[in-house]
C-alpha cells in the first residue's frame, strides 16, 4: 500500500480519498432522513466532517460554509479537555462559542474512532437546534446582552459512554428546552451519523491498515497545502485593505466600523483585523472560532473552490485579532446572531481581494441571512417555531451580473422551505414569493442580482416574531465604478388597519392572524460604470421586467430606437 519513501501509493490514496468523501455525504444523508427539525431536514443546516487524531479537518460534506474552519478547533477543545481519558465507545458534545464554536444553538456531536485500541480519527456532526432555551423561542433573543440569555450550554459533556447515552445528560437536555422530543430527536440522529463515520472509518482501516490510513490523511492535506501555496504565490505581494460598516448589534442602532488587512507575502496569506471595535452590547459578535471559519471560506474560495475541503488548503493562512473584539468575543458577550458580524469578516476579506480576482470575486452582496423567527401556538395548541433564513442579491463581477436569490455568504450549501413544507407544518400561508425588482439592484456595466419577496400571512392567534437584518442601512459595495446594491427589510402589515411597520433588528413583534409578514432582501452592487453596459443586455432586462423604461434611461443612459 505504501510506496517508496513512506508515500502512500495514487490508486490507494485515491480509493481512501474516495472513501471518506462518501463516508461524510454518508453522515449527511442520514442526519436529513433521521432529524426531526425542519431546519435541519428542509434547509440543511448543518454539517459533517472526519478529521485526523490530532484534529485537522479531512473531509467535509457540502453544507454550511461557516463550519468549514470550526471542525478543527472544537474537536482541538476537546482533546484538552478530555486528554487520554477518551475511550472506545464515548461520544462527546459541546456547543460552547468559545471554545471553537458558534453560538449554543449549534451542538457539536464528536465521536473519537479507535481502530485495534489505538486512536485513529474523529467523526463530527454540527447541526443547528430549534431551541436551547434562554429568554425567547428559538434561544436567539436579537437584544440579548450576555451569553446567559441565549440558553443552554454544555462545554465539553461526554453524552455516551462505551455507545450507551448517558441519562443525566439526556435529562438536562429535554428540562431546559422548548421542544424538548424534537431536540433529542435531532441529537440522536446527529450521534447515528458518527456511528455511521465509526464503522465506515473501520472498514477502511481494516482493508489497508490504521498506518495505511494515517499515512493517507497526512499526504491529503500535504498536496491540499501546496496547491493552495501555489495558488497563493501566483498573487501579486502587498497589503490589501477594506472597510466596511455594521448596521447596529440589535441593543444600539449605531454603525460600527470594521477593518482588515490582507497580507500577501509569497506563498503565505495573512488577515489582520486590528483596529476593529471591541466586542458589542449585542449578540451580533462572533467568537474566534467563527472568525477563522469566515475568513477560510474567502480562502478557499481563492485557492481553490471547486475541491473539497480540509484543513491542508489552510496552513498557509494566518488571522490576526486581539482577543475581546467584535470577531474574537469572550465570555460572557453574547454571540446568538454570531452570523451577522462573522459574514462581515468573511466580507471585508472578500472586498481587500476583489480587485486581484475580478472574474471570481464579486461586488458586495445583501450579506444578512435575514432570518425572522415566528413562534406561537397551532390549532392543536402545540408550541411551533419557525425559523428560516432568505436568500438574496449577490454582486456583480467583472464578466457576470450577480447572481439572483442565492443564499448569503455564511450559510454555503442551504436551502429555504418550499411553500408547501412552510403550510403544512406551521399556521402560515405563503402568499408571495418572487424577484425583489421593485427594490432594484446596484447597477453597472455588469449588473448586481436580485434579492427577493417572501410574504406569509400569520393564521394564528398570539403569534411572535422577531428578527435581525444587516445591510439595512449600508448598502452592498459597488466595484470599479459600479453602484452600490439596495436594503434588506423586514415589513409587516396589520390585517385590521392595514398599517405597515419597518423593521431591521427588533426583538419582540406581536402579530394577529391575517398580518402580513413580508421579508424583502436586497440586490447586490454593481460592477463598472453603468453607461458601459451593453445595449442588447439592457434590452433584456427590459423584456424580462427587471428594468424600467425610466430606470434604463436614467441610469444607464438607454435610448429606445424607433421604428421608421
Amino acid at each position: 500500500m505504501q510506496a517508496a519513501g513512506g508515500r502512500i501509493d495514487a490508486v490507494t490514496q485515491e480509493i481512501i480519498e474516495g472513501k471518506l468523501l462518501a463516508t461524510v455525504d454518508e453522515m449527511g444523508i442520514v442526519m436529513a432522513r433521521t432529524s426531526m427539525s425542519p431546519v435541519i431536514y428542509e434547509v440543511l443546516d448543518f454539517a459533517c466532517g472526519v478529521l485526523t487524531a490530532e484534529g485537522e479537518l479531512v473531509a467535509q460534506m457540502n453544507g454550511i460554509t461557516l463550519f468549514t474552519g470550526t471542525f478543527g478547533a472544537q474537536v482541538k477543545a476537546l482533546i484538552a479537555r478530555f486528554g487520554d481519558s477518551l475511550a472506545d465507545g464515548d461520544i462527546l458534545l459541546t456547543n460552547d462559542p468559545y471554545a471553537g464554536g458558534t453560538h449554543a444553538c449549534d451542538f457539536a456531536i464528536v465521536k473519537p474512532i479507535f481502530f485495534e485500541g489505538v486512536l485513529l480519527a474523529y467523526a463530527i456532526n454540527v447541526a443547528h437546534y430549534l431551541d436551547v432555551g434562554g429568554s425567547v423561542p428559538g434561544s436567539l433573543a436579537p437584544d440579548a446582552t450576555s451569553v446567559f440569555q441565549e440558553g443552554l450550554r454544555l462545554p465539553g459533556v461526554k453524552i455516551a459512554r462505551a455507545d450507551a447515552f448517558c441519562d443525566d445528560i439526556l435529562h438536562i437536555i429535554r428540562e431546559n428546552v422548548r421542544l424538548p422530543d424534537v431536540a433529542l430527536g435531532d441529537l440522536t440522529a446527529q450521534v447515528a451519523t458518527v456511528r455511521v463515520a465509526a464503522r465506515r472509518m473501520g472498514e477502511i482501516a481494516e482493508k489497508y491498515g490504521a498506518l495505511t490510513v494515517r499515512g493517507a490523511f497526512t499526504q491529503l492535506l500535504s498536496t491540499s497545502e501546496r496547491l493552495s501555496r501555489a495558488a497563493i504565490a501566483a498573487l501579486p505581494d502587498g497589503i490589501y485593505r477594506a472597510d466596511d460598516v455594521i448596521d447596529g448589534d440589535g441593543v444600539s442602532a449605531a454603525a460600527i466600523p470594521v477593518t482588515v488587512a490582507v497580507t500577501i507575502d509569497g506563498d503565505r496569506i495573512t488577515a489582520d483585523f486590528t483596529g476593529c471595535p471591541p466586542a458589542v452590547a449585542g449578540p451580533i459578535n462572533c467568537a474566534r472560532g467563527a472568525l477563522e471559519s469566515a475568513v477560510r471560506t474567502i480562502v478557499k474560495a481563492l485557492v481553490g473552490p471547486q475541491a473539497p475541503s480540509n484543513e491542508g488548503w489552510f496552513r498557509p493562512l494566518s488571522v490576526v485579532a486581539p482577543p475581546g473584539t467584535i470577531f474574537t468575543a469572550e465570555k460572557p458577550s453574547p454571540t446568538g446572531w454570531y452570523y451577522e458580524g462573522s459574514v462581515h469578516a468573511s466580507e471585508l476579506v472578500w472586498k481587500a481581494l476583489a480587485p486581484l480576482m475580478p472574474a471570481r470575486f464579486s461586488a458586495g452582496s445583501y450579506s444578512s441571512l435575514c432570518v425572522v423567527y415566528i413562534s406561537g401556538r397551532d390549532d392543536q395548541g402545540a408550541p411551533f417555531i419557525h425559523i428560516e433564513p432568505q436568500h438574496g442579491g449577490w454582486g456583480a463581477s467583472e464578466g457576470r451580473d450577480g447572481a439572483n436569490a442565492l443564499i448569503a455568504l455564511t450559510d454555503g450549501d442551504t436551502y429555504n422551505y418550499s411553500v408547501e413544507a412552510i403550510e403544512a407544518r406551521f399556521p402560515l400561508i405563503v402568499r408571495r414569493y418572487a424577484l425583489n425588482v421593485e427594490g432594484g439592484v446596484g447597477a453597472g456595466r455588469r449588473r448586481g442580482g436580485f434579492g427577493i419577496i417572501r410574504e406569509y400571512e400569520i393564521r394564528a392567534e398570539g403569534a411572535e416574531a422577531y428578527c435581525s437584518f444587516g445591510r439595512t442601512a449600508t448598502m452592498p459595495w459597488g466595484m470599479a465604478g459600479g453602484l452600490s446594491g439596495t436594503a434588506n427589510s423586514l415589513q409587516v402589515r396589520c390585517g385590521a388597519s392595514g398599517h405597515t411597520r419597518e423593521f431591521g433588528r427588533a426583538p419582540h413583534i406581536s402579530l394577529s392572524p391575517g398580518d402580513v409578514l413580508r421579508i424583502v432582501t436586497g440586490g447586490g452592487g454593481g460592477w463598472g460604470t453603468p453607461t458601459e453596459r451593453e445595449k442588447h443586455l439592457i434590452e433584456q432586462d427590459l423584456t424580462d421586467g427587471l428594468l424600467s423604461e425610466a430606470a434604463a434611461r436614467d441610469t444607464y443612459g438607454y435610448q429606445k430606437e424607433l421604428n421608421p
